[in-house]
């Protein structure tokens, strides 16, 4: 199962009630973070997530509502005693701002990785990382801008008859199972022997900021959750949208129904969208499984089987 937590849902500046993006993502203990806005260390605090224990921050372009939280962030999660690497994605330019910001700290007691503008689809070398797969996709925006798409993996069942008919021994199983290969006396033993068909996993997908391009439909083809920016709600505003590259409610509805997603949550809203739940039936009349984020907004996502 994975879990979400919409730290910000905001754009564009905080405010009171809702700060800047930021998704907070719990899988089998591995945590991640999109986005890092302005306010997302406060969020955070109140809603209880843990600093110490995020692995991987992604980031999807270098404005302030979407980055400005991240200076602060990681000398509370050194202060809070994490010692073990932190990776951090982002696009172009990635690198010359985390290189800016070392100039503040004094050090940080943990080892930082980054990686700049990904292609594609890429798995990250650590080990409590081999579960998820990555993907990205360049977005339109005012700036450059990418997209992602989480893929959680699932082990393959275990097949007792399977194991039993290659005649491996049972105190082999779990081991297996696990993904180990042992080598014994003239005989190797592979997982292939014990594991059954292959099992979906669990999809992700996460885009901020951009105009609803060609190209997203593929990428979010049936998501089991796509977060969406929603920076406009009344169609009124479509000419805003289309000048500061943001969307509506509705065409982030298009996109996930042009998608098959399952379900689909709005987020990143303008200051001036006081009540987003308004603007909903805008949403709704074309993608009928909409939702609307909220900072401390919490969803479970299960396997589908």
């Amino acid at each position: 199962m994975l879990n979400l937590i919409i730290v910000g849902s905001g754009g564009n500046v905080p405010s009171p009630n809702r700060f800047c993006s930021c998704a907070f993502l719990n899988y089998k203990g591995k945590k991640i973070l999109i986005d890092c806005g302005e306010g997302t260390q406060i969020s955070m605090k109140k809603i209880g997530c843990g600093f110490k224990g995020i692995d991987l921050i992604l980031i999807t372009h270098l404005h302030g509502d979407h980055i400005n939280g991240l200076l602060g962030l990681l000398s509370t999660m050194g202060n809070a005693e994490k010692r073990t690497p932190l990776t951090i994605v982002g696009p172009v330019g990635i690198k010359k701002v985390i290189s800016a910001m070392m100039i503040i700290w004094e050090g940080l007691p943990y080892e930082l990785r980054v990686i700049e503008n990904p292609y594609g689809k890429f798995s990250l070398i650590d080990d409590i990382f081999k579960e998820i797969e990555i993907e990205t996709i360049n977005l339109e925006h005012s700036i450059e801008c990418i997209g992602y798409n989480l893929y959680f993996k699932r082990n393959r069942i275990f097949d007792m008859n399977k194991a039993m008919s290659n005649n491996v021994p049972k105190y082999l199983w779990n081991h297996l199972q696990m993904g180990k290969t042992y080598h014994i006396e003239s005989q190797t033993f592979t997982p292939d022997m014990v594991l059954g068909n292959e099992r979906k996993g669990i999809k992700l997908s996460f885009i901020t900021d951009t105009r609803p391009i060609k190209t997203i439909p593929d990428f979010i083809y049936e998501s089991d959750l796509f977060i969406c920016e929603a920076m406009y709600g009344d169609e009124i505003d479509i000419s805003k949208a289309v000048k500061n590259k943001h969307m509506t409610f509705r065409e982030a509805a298009t996109l996930a129904r042009s998608g098959s997603v399952k379900k689909l949550l709005l987020t990143h809203f303008s200051p001036s969208i006081d009540n987003p739940n308004i603007f909903l039936h805008n949403a709704t009349s074309i993608f009928k499984n909409t939702l609307i984020a909220y900072d401390g907004f919490s969803l479970n996502i299960p396997y589908q089987d």
